[in-house]
């Protein structure tokens, strides 16, 4: 999906060309592994994902951790820093090779002020980060690390071999070997 399908699909639209956006659409390539916002970065852009796996960062007092992963079709960003415009304290980097769309926050900011389907599509967006957000808070709390993985295997289990077990351990909040006793008692 493009992220004018995308667009059409969350607005009920039926632009036939970027051109018909309220805004400049980029589209930009990231190879496995490369930055694509730095943490102290003001993040100058919002990414829709066409390709790929991207990974957000957060440091801690004694490590990184993995906050979450985005997946073809969806939107990423260090989206405070995007909204804010202030320095960055997460790290967003391609996983795997990734084709991604932009728009510049100014870009963004001018379509608000002359479109409403800009800004119903950003309320959108930003209403999703909210639930997805609120949803991994929630689960923190109240589901295993069993029950958390299971269901990121439910929703994204295509993706699961492209991630390193280090990464999805990380991001489950456990040590690798807890993340293999948990994998092998799953196949078994």
């Amino acid at each position: 999906m493009s992220f004018l399908e995308f667009y059409n699909t969350m607005l009920n639209t039926s632009y036939k060309s970027y051109d018909d956006l309220p805004y400049s659409v980029i589209k930009v390539h990231f190879k496995k592994g490369e930055v694509i916002t730095d943490y102290n970065d003001i993040e100058p852009v919002v990414y829709f994902i066409n390709e790929g796996i991207v990974e957000l960062d957060i440091k801690s007092y004694m490590t990184e951790k993995v906050i979450d992963f985005f997946f073809e079709n969806e939107m990423v960003a260090a989206l405070t820093s995007f909204l804010t415009q202030t320095p960055s304290d997460v790290q967003v980097i391609a996983l795997t090779d990734c084709e991604l769309e932009m728009i510049s926050f100014e870009a963004l900011k001018n379509a608000y002020n002359k479109s409403f389907e800009a800004n119903k599509l950003g309320r959108i967006v930003i209403e999703q980060a909210y639930i997805r957000k609120a949803k991994r808070e929630k689960d923190f709390l109240s589901k295993t690390a069993e029950e958390r993985y299971e269901d990121m295997f439910s929703t994204h289990a295509k993706y699961l071999s492209n991630i390193p077990v280090n990464k999805i351990a990380k991001y489950l909040g456990i040590h690798p070997e807890s993340l293999s006793r948990i994998r092998k008692k799953l196949n078994s």
